[in-house]
């Protein structure tokens, strides 16, 4: 590629589209965690600037728990009487204050946003694929086919560390073939975990191939090193080049690292961007990564300690689920983190805390894949599929429904129970609750019909709500003490206003399902779930779902506040950012 190759997609006229998009986006949610309130103007609604002197004209519809959808060829730009062009980083600089940027913060969410940007550009370059046509298309054509990110997050595809060339190479848009990079790790340092019944040796053969295996101890014996002293790790290539190669230049000169070279398998990232699926052989493993790049509040490392216990935590929910009726008949499973491995610099950890990003740089885990899993007729799409819109204003969600040919109320009623009602008996019956989003739910389908889901991302994100709870040792450090008030947040936010909020204002929008009926469905299932499990009474009436009203809890205001590490993670619930209440949409039913 040229170097005047490199920026083709960062075009005027799809950076003026991308920045509209972006705006619009920032206007509805900001709105939403009420950093600044929208004044009304006729028929338009007006937010001014912290100077009151710049004014931006937009209109939109206000839906259920306080939900802005604002029509993005709207939206306007005003100053002493001129109208001037939509530019995002005006707009976070002109609303610093009311945003709470910091002197600190600001440059830096400022580069997120520029990134997030050139990635839209990017994404307005790939062919404009209907959504009808989308729903029939492979799990990784879906996967990579989507183009919001997070619904909720502004500032969404930071990435900060990707220049343009791995952009290209390793962003999941581009969906470009990645071979992972392979270390021998000296046993002294690395430690690698498995599920029951999972030993090392037969574990690597069967990921990597015998004739991989071969030829990597061919190269630490031609070193005169001894195989049997190493263990393999994948690498991120960027991770690689861009950190090992210098920041663990110690380990590598004194041969506690060996470069191996490059894997056989072909992989794609996801849309978490450091897990990647095995396209040479999609009924292998995923392989999850450290890689040190600062995307959405966090550097998104691996921490070589938490992988101890990975594969106990997966095995630990798998036996749960496996045990539960009621969990049983909605046909939830897991993907199981089965086997992880872990590399400690020494020197690192002698001079930093438990959570520094300086002892996230070298980990991975495998992941089991859904593809093994399915049935006659089955397909995969991940979660976050549903809130995907096309080019001409069509959601995936809708054109699901109506490649089901079910009435729309019992589409939703099927995935509702594939999807909520696990949730709501985990939390219920256990005090688990789960890291739900959409990237972190994939969704088995059948002629558009949600048959069961799956979640994944289990050891990082689970949490057991009771302090009391009995768990085996190696499994304990999922117990965390959140406060009896916000316990039902993990429904509440993570589910109701993170994903339904987005979902049941699409499909009004496109005059698929009124809204009052999307809220009486999630009524419906949740009242049917509690009918299924009288014993559980007295849970239901302490953490009542039909409250009239709940905190809202404002994702942005953590990124705004700190973007290098939004939430501290020994006490993830003192992190939340509560303003206000909102009101429960299915109270009322």
């Amino acid at each position: 590629m040229s170097l005047t190759d490199s920026v083709t997609h960062l075009s005027p006229e799809r950076w003026g589209r991308a920045n509209r998009l972006l705006v619009r986006k920032a206007l509805a949610e900001f709105a939403h965690e009420r950093l600044f309130t929208p004044e009304r103007d006729g028929d338009a609604y007006v937010v001014r600037s912290d100077d009151g002197l710049t004014s931006y004209r937009f209109t939109a519809t206000r839906h259920a728990l306080d939900h802005w959808q604002v029509d993005a060829g709207s939206i306007t730009r005003h100053r002493d009487d001129a109208e001037l062009p939509l530019a995002a980083l005006d707009f976070f600089i002109e609303l610093k204050e009311s945003l709470g940027l910091s002197d600190e913060v600001l440059p830096v969410y400022l580069e997120e946003i520029s990134s997030t940007l050139s990635g839209t550009c990017y994404k307005l370059t790939k062919p404009q694929i209907p959504v009808a046509e989308l729903t029939r298309s492979g799990f990784q054509a879906i996967e990579t086919g989507m183009t919001e990110g997070h619904p909720c997050f502004v500032a969404n595809n930071g990435r900060l560390g990707f220049g343009i060339h791995e952009y290209l190479s390793y962003a999941p848009e581009t969906a470009s073939p990645v071979r992972l990079v392979w270390l021998a790790a000296h046993r002294s340092r690395a430690a690698f975990t498995a599920g029951v019944g999972i030993d090392y040796e037969t574990f690597v053969r069967e990921e990597l191939g015998e004739e991989t295996v071969e030829r990597f101890h061919r190269q630490l014996t031609g070193q005169g090193l001894d195989p049997a002293d190493y263990l393999l790790i994948p690498v991120h290539p960027w991770q690689w080049w861009n950190k090992l190669t210098v920041t663990f230049a110690a380990e590598v000169a004194r041969r506690h690292l060996v470069c191996l070279g490059e894997g056989d398998d072909e992989y794609l990232a996801q849309q978490s961007i450091r897990t990647f699926f095995n396209t040479s052989n999609p009924a292998k493993h995923y392989v999850k990564t450290a890689l040190s790049v600062l995307n959405m509040g966090f550097m998104r490392g691996l921490s070589a300690a938490y992988m101890e216990a990975t594969p106990a935590i997966n095995d630990w929910l798998a036996q749960l689920v496996e045990g539960d009726p009621v969990l049983k008949s909605t046909g939830l499973s897991i993907i199981r983190e089965r086997a992880a491995v872990g590399y400690r610099h020494l020197e690192y950890e002698a001079a930093t805390d438990h959570y520094s990003p300086y002892r996230k740089m070298l980990a991975a885990l495998w992941r089991e894949s859904p593809v093994a899993s399915l049935r006659e007729g089955e397909s995969l799409a991940t979660m976050a599929s549903l809130l995907h819109v096309d080019h001409e204003g069509a959601s995936f969600a809708g054109a699901l429904i109506e490649q089901s040919g079910l009435a729309p109320r019992e589409w939703l009623r099927h995935y509702l129970r594939a999807y909520l009602t696990p949730l709501l008996h985990s939390f219920y019956a256990y005090d688990l609750a789960y890291m739900p989003h959409g990237e972190n739910v994939i969704l088995v389908l059948k002629d558009g019909v949600v048959q069961r889901a799956v979640y994944k991302d289990i050891a990082e994100e689970i949490v057991v709500m009771d302090p009391d709870a009995v768990l085996p040792p190696e499994v304990a450090r999922i117990r965390v003490e959140v406060p009896e008030d916000t316990k039902l947040l993990s429904i509440f936010t993570d589910v109701f206003d993170c994903f339904f909020r987005f979902l049941a204002a699409n499909l009004a929008t496109e005059g698929i399902l009124e809204e009052d009926d999307f809220w009486r469905t999630v009524a419906e299932v949740t009242r049917d779930y509690q009918r299924s499990v009288p014993e559980l009474a007295d849970a239901f009436r302490q953490y009542d779902m039909f409250a009239p009203r709940f905190a809202l809890s404002c994702l942005n205001r953590l990124q705004l506040r700190d973007n290098r590490q939004m939430v501290d993670l020994a006490d993830p619930s003192g992190a939340l950012q509560l303003v206000g209440t909102l009101k429960n949409p299915i109270a009322g039913f």
